[in-house]
């Protein structure tokens, strides 16, 4: 059986206010071919299905869009992440689940479901058999991103890795050793590699799980991680489908092949995601070398940091945000002289004061008389 990985798709995820539902509905368009291509049979979706737990209508139109067009004669299993409101989420499992779509997050455990070429055989709360036409089976442990919250639980005194392996233990109990195994989990593993886009992930280590509360067998589909990354030869990051922050402009995006042989699987390959417009990061010196090089790329997300000696004008800034109109962040950085000591600076006037100031913030200019005959006159009022 062929199995395709996937997670943090992030629907209704702006970059910088910039709308970005039509680049994901590409990137799912992809995948759907990616599986037409390779004979996939089962999709895996390891959470952060969405931005936000309440998401616009437009993104949830896109997910379920998206969940028909994949699930056309194969099974998709989909758990929560950290973004996602997991019952929301789930609310529709009765109706997906006779679409072959196997949505975790409720307390219920998810629906058989009808007659399908590749679907749920066997379903509890926390795990589900999918079987095909061979009589192929692939045991499911599931579990959403977990807290205890989520999963109606008192605070103890185990840590937090103690209790990730009593959950994960937990949805081993139906697991007879007689198909391959995949735990489909939303986890932080110590050691694994972020970026700015996953929003305060680490919550200064006391969501982290070390890499020996996984199995040691069959595959780990992991989701909650946006750089696509091994943390062992059978746990593997899918990442996000696009880039979402400027730290990550020179990784590659892309999904997970699995293929099961006998009780196990042959190792992950990796398939390339080209949809979705790349983000960069450039430098230039002086608004005039910002315009010209700003020009020379197209259909990109820019990050632009500017060295100046001093700071732009009204005009300069509009040109420069009118050479490319992927241009969304725009950062300055003026080169300054080392500061005056601050002894010798009591018998200084207001008006030498200003003037060191300036000089240090732009690289030594002095400021012009118009600009100085402001400042003090600003200072007077202010006395």
């Amino acid at each position: 059986m062929k199995i395709l990985h996937t997670s943090d798709w992030h629907l209704g995820k702006r970059l910088m206010e910039r709308e970005r539902l039509s680049e994901q509905a590409a990137v799912l368009e992809e995948i759907a071919r990616i599986c037409d291509e390779n004979g996939v049979e089962l999709i895996l979706i390891a959470g952060d299905v969405f931005d936000t737990y309440l998401p616009p209508a437009e993104a949830e139109e896109l997910f379920y869009t998206a969940l028909l067009r994949l699930a056309k004669d194969r099974a998709v299993v989909v758990i929560p992440g950290n973004h996602d409101d997991g019952v929301r989420l789930a609310a529709a499992s009765r109706l997906a689940g006779e679409e072959g779509i196997y949505i975790f997050g409720g307390h219920n455990g998810v629906p058989l479901g009808g007659e399908r070429p590749v679907r749920a055989v066997e379903a509890g709360e926390n795990y589900i058999i999918i079987g095909n036409a061979k009589g192929e089976r692939v045991y499911i442990n599931a579990l959403p991103y977990p807290n205890e919250a989520r999963l109606k639980e008192l605070r103890t005194e185990e840590s937090y890795a103690e209790k990730a392996r009593r959950w994960i233990a937990s949805g081993d109990e139906r697991y007879d050793g007689s198909m391959p195994h995949i735990l489909l989990t939303h986890l932080f593993v110590a050691g694994s590699s972020v970026s700015s886009s996953e929003r305060d992930i680490s919550l200064g280590g006391a969501r982290a799980v070390p890499l020996d509360v996984l199995p040691d067998f069959g595959y780990t589909a992991l989701g909650h991680i946006h750089r696509a990354q091994k943390m062992g030869e059978r746990v593997r990051y899918s990442g996000s489908i696009l880039q979402y922050a400027f730290d990550e402009a020179n990784t590659q995006k892309c999904v997970l092949l699995l293929e099961t042989k006998g009780n196990d699987f042959l190792p992950a390959k990796e398939i390339a995601l080209t949809g979705g417009k790349q983000l960069i990061r450039l430098e230039a010196n002086g608004a005039g070398n910002a315009e010209e090089l700003l020009r020379r790329y197209e259909n990109v997300y820019i990050e632009l940091t500017l060295h100046l000696k001093a700071p732009l004008s009204a005009a300069e800034t509009e040109a420069i945000r009118g050479a490319n109109e992927g241009l969304v962040s725009l950062r300055t950085e003026v080169a300054g002289e080392e500061s005056m000591p601050v002894a010798s600076r009591a018998a200084l006037s207001a008006e030498e004061l200003f003037i060191q100031y300036y000089a240090a913030m732009y690289g030594g200019e002095r400021p012009d008389d118009a600009l100085k005959e402001e400042f003090l006159r600003l200072l007077e009022e202010e006395a």
